[in-house]
């Protein structure tokens, strides 16, 4: 069971109370969740975007996926998927396909969707395939209450 180092450092300057999970490897945030009998809806994926500014961290639940057009009308640019090769620079602890939901803890702007903010709890990737980081969707507010939120998920099932 591990834990992304920048993650790790974020949790413990900002005192987070979490717990770590240990689970058998996964290939995406939907089976994490299924194997560790985790509400999709409380599983919170993240995806990073490119715009125009910025780079952005999209966090949603498992469940859902991001609507590019939604976000679109909220930041007035379209924002991209970021490419393999700068992904992996910037969360450069990370295995890839295992971001964790906390993008203040790697420099990087965040936006919350608000289908996530009456979870009472939330599971999101530590940074590898392996290891889950579990805390009270209050604590995950408080260590976001900085992050953008917004409206930018469909339900329809996502590929990723």
């Amino acid at each position: 069971m591990t834990i992304a180092r920048k993650l790790n450092t974020f949790l413990t300057e900002h005192h987070a109370d979490f717990e770590l999970i240990a689970h058998e490897p996964t290939h995406s945030s939907r089976e994490t969740a299924s194997v560790c009998r985790v509400p999709a809806w409380q599983m919170a994926k993240a995806v990073l975007l490119d715009t125009e500014q910025d780079y952005l961290l999209a966090v949603l639940p498992t469940d859902r996926r991001v609507e590019l057009a939604e976000l679109r009308s909220d930041l007035g640019t379209k924002p991209r998927l970021v490419d393999e090769t700068r992904l992996v620079r910037i969360f450069d602890d990370c295995e890839f396909g295992a971001l964790p939901a906390l993008g203040s803890g790697y420099g990087v702007a965040t936006i919350i969707d608000d289908s996530l903010d009456d979870a009472p709890d939330i599971y999101f990737e530590a940074g590898d395939h392996a290891s889950l980081v579990h805390m009270s969707g209050a604590e995950f507010g408080r260590l976001t209450s900085a992050a953008r939120r917004g409206h930018f998920s469909d339900a329809r099932p996502s590929p990723m």
